[in-house]
């Protein structure tokens, strides 16, 4: 029987692909919030969880360290996606990348007069090509958390980050002004693995798109 890994993210990536993991007939043994356990078996001999960093999970899948992932498109867009297969939207993890800066900041205003903007981010790679195609010259500090931090303290003029409510952004007197892309999490597949273990993989594929076209 073939063996299957499947990398995953704590958190809403993994509470969101647990139905779709069950379609496919996989249910894992432990709950990675409350588990330590980074390898997770599951209720099928041959298929594996591993718990890892969201933005690892395209770096385990591209190495084949896992034969398939999920991950936001903000991550496959920062990693770049060679060596991946991307079947599969699964609409799940919803939200927006986008620009924001502190209430009273008149963005519009600064990038038709050609200011150089400082934009904190960790989205280095989107937001260059992004800021790029706008013709806005932009100073990029690449952060790691509480991107929103960065305006108030004055380290930037504005963030580029993901927006699920908006919420966090009204609480620190931010306000989004400008959408990069639409976000979800995607299926990515080792494309080697595609080949080798085509048998074992395609109806876990087959099940994800049944359950994603409901």
């Amino acid at each position: 029987m073939t063996d299957i890994t499947i990398a995953l993210s704590k958190g809403r990536i993994f509470e969101d692909t647990t139905p779709l993991l069950k379609s496919a007939g996989i249910i894992a043994s432990d709950d990675p919030e409350s588990s330590r356990k980074l390898i997770l078996s599951t209720n099928r001999s041959n298929v594996r969880l591993i718990i890892v960093r969201a933005t690892d999970v395209p770096t385990y899948v591209q190495y084949g360290a896992a034969d398939l992932g999920v991950a936001g498109k903000d991550v496959l867009l920062e990693h770049g996606g060679a060596g991946l297969y991307q079947p599969l939207d699964l609409n799940i993890a919803r939200c927006r990348l986008m620009v924001a800066v502190p209430d009273g900041f008149d963005y519009e205003s600064a990038v038709r007069q050609g200011a150089r903007l400082r934009v904190a981010t960790k989205y280095v790679q989107t937001a260059r090509e992004h800021f790029a195609n706008k013709g806005v010259h932009v100073d990029l500090i690449k952060l790691y958390g509480s991107m929103e931090l960065a305006p108030l303290v004055g380290l930037a003029d504005a963030i580029v980050d993901l927006v699920s409510s908006g919420n966090t952004l009204k609480a620190n007197h931010l306000k989004a002004v400008e959408e990069i892309v639409p976000i979800s999490a995607r299926l990515i597949i080792n494309q080697a693995a595609l080949k080798l273990k085509a048998q074992a993989i395609q109806p876990i594929l087959d099940a994800f798109n049944e359950t994603v076209k409901k």
